[in-house]
């Protein structure tokens, strides 16, 4: 009993630290999104006078450079519910930074049975463990596929990267993590999350991606 009192209280500890951690990261991205806004206007008034002076090809440049830098900050997924939507975007924002390639398709509704703090401790723990794992591999060959929607009355959610290693193995019945202390108890508590909504987890390694599929009973 003091035991389990002992795990539960450095699960709460590591979930809070977690949200902290995906709070800072949500705000950063928006602070990047006010910060282009605010310039937007120095940024037109700077291309009308190119373009009144004729250097096309400095417009041209401008331009190239606002989009690089349009496309570090931009809200590339909405999927209909907000907090979703900024936890599933921050980290997107993470993986680009490191040059990961992610395919996301997800359809979230705006209420579920679900809290919107525990959806996104899944969704947070899952693609950072994603992205852990894609920065071991060379450039191009990272990889993160995202799939969420709605399936008759649950909601189900896939997340696949690439793996360095062609097959992971299981250690009594469960794949080891590759990295101690709070990543285990991360995993955990995902796990914990999905039992007590009443779904299912399933977790695959095979031909060098790793997938972990999630049903919650809506």
């Amino acid at each position: 009993m003091l035991f389990q009192k002992m795990i539960d209280r450095r699960i709460d500890a590591y979930q809070s630290d977690l949200m902290d951690k995906h709070y800072a990261e949500v705000e950063n991205m928006y602070q990047q999104v006010r910060g282009w806004r605010h310039d937007y206007r120095n940024h037109i008034q700077t291309l009308m006078q190119l373009m009144n002076e004729k250097q096309y090809d400095e417009v041209n440049a401008y331009l190239k450079n606002l989009g690089t830098d349009l496309n570090t900050v931009d809200t590339v997924l909405k999927t209909g519910n907000i907090m979703a939507d900024a936890i599933i975007n921050s980290k997107i924002s993470l993986a680009k930074a490191n040059n990961i390639d992610v395919n996301a398709t997800a359809s979230i509704p705006v209420e579920l049975k679900i809290t919107d703090i525990d959806l996104c401790v899944i969704i947070g723990n899952l693609l950072d463990n994603a992205i852990e794992a894609s920065v071991k591999l060379h450039e191009g060959e990272r990889m993160i596929r995202i799939y969420i929607e709605m399936k008759k009355n649950a909601l189900y959610m896939s997340f696949t990267n690439l793996t360095a290693t062609k097959k992971m193995e299981k250690h009594n019945g469960v794949f080891k993590s590759t990295k101690d202390g709070s990543h285990g108890f991360g995993l955990l508590r995902v796990d914990s999350i999905v039992k007590k909504y009443g779904g299912y987890i399933t977790r695959a390694s095979e031909d060098g991606a790793f997938t972990t599929e999630i049903l919650l009973p809506q």
